[in-house]
């Protein structure tokens, strides 16, 4: 396999993070200080209010004219994900389409939001942002491309994944979760496994922000309803307030399904029968016969009905579990490349 690229390296503007009227005219998204169009993406100052001001050509390497696409590798409801290569560097990147015309202005506000997130997100476990563009009434996101896939399609291959390998996964989404709660104030929302993305360097990331948001209070709490229901805590699902503890029964959950192959609650015909199994019933647990003490502890400090019982990402990363494979030396690369199937790239 060829050594992987270095990455495009791009210069971004600071900002700050105003919401004002969406408009979208003369070629432009614009959401408050948030501008977009076929040139690339700017953060205008406070200063630039009314008319959308021009945005020229970045000094970048990036355009939509120098990607080639070369498939299709996800599919949604108003948009697509594309594998795209840059003519001159070779790179690969995802390109996430989102088509605006037909959606709501709520939806649109989310993906302004998405994108200023991505502005100032930088960890090494979250997916990079490269680019956006703004061009014929659809959002292009360049992303960081994850040749493995997503933690959802490592799983229709390999069933189940092993204590060992898993306990290494779980560190990497931890950090990516540590720097969203602790670092950038940021509850998540919709963490489950088609959103944690892994390659062949063994690298695992947290990826799509679009029901993502910044927390602008001190406690850290929001009482907005969105999110993938299936894995939303009982607070969540239940409508009430939620904090980034949320976000850590979410993990809780991923990583059980990951241990069993099997989502842990059971299948559900309609949404209230799902919110009575979630709220009204005992939490999941991993079974003690098939798992170590450590493994089950783990879980358990993850998938409590209160979030005031959950354990904080900073005190999972100093859990039993995650240090009592450190003397295996875990490759994950190895095992992404070897157990899953073949790299998307070639596929």
């Amino acid at each position: 396999m060829a050594t992987p690229r270095k990455p495009i390296k791009l210069t971004l503007p600071s900002h700050e993070s105003t919401i004002g009227k969406f408009l979208t005219h003369s070629g432009t998204f614009r959401d408050g200080d948030l501008l977009v169009n076929k040139y690339g993406l700017r953060i205008v100052s406070q200063g630039e209010g009314g008319e959308a001001p021009p945005i020229e050509p970045l000094d970048s390497q990036l355009s939509l004219d120098d990607l080639d696409v070369i498939k299709v590798i996800g599919k949604g409801s108003s948009g697509h994900v594309q594998l795209v290569r840059h003519k001159f560097t070779g790179q690969f990147f995802a390109l996430k389409v989102i088509q605006l015309n037909n959606i709501e202005e709520s939806i649109r506000r989310q993906i302004a939001k998405e994108l200023k997130i991505s502005l100032s997100t930088q960890c090494q476990y979250i997916v990079v942002f490269y680019q956006c563009f703004y061009f014929n009434g659809a959002i292009s996101i360049v992303l960081e491309y994850m040749d493995g896939g997503s933690l959802s399609d490592f799983l229709k291959t390999v069933k189940t994944i092993p204590e060992d390998y898993l306990a290494a996964i779980c560190k990497q989404i931890l950090k990516g979760l540590m720097y969203l709660h602790h670092e950038r104030h940021i509850i998540h929302r919709d963490l489950k496994p088609s959103n944690i993305l892994i390659n062949h360097r063994g690298e695992v990331k947290i990826s799509d922000f679009g029901v993502s948001a910044i927390i602008s209070s001190s406690s850290g709490q929001r009482d907005t309803f969105i999110g993938t229901k299936n894995y939303m805590a009982p607070e969540r699902i239940n409508g009430k307030k939620h904090g980034y503890m949320s976000d850590i029964w979410s993990l809780g959950l991923v990583i059980l399904e990951c241990a069993t192959g099997i989502f842990p609650f059971p299948p559900c015909d309609s949404f209230y029968e799902l919110l009575a199994a979630i709220v009204d019933q005992q939490p999941p647990s991993a079974p003690a016969d098939q798992f170590s003490p450590e493994f089950c502890s783990f879980i358990s400090a993850c998938i409590q009905k209160d979030a005031k019982d959950r354990s904080s990402a900073q005190a999972l990363l100093n859990h039993p579990y995650l240090s009592m494979y450190d003397d295996l030396h875990i490759d994950l690369a190895s095992y992404f490349t070897t157990a899953g199937s073949p790299l998307a790239t070639f596929k």
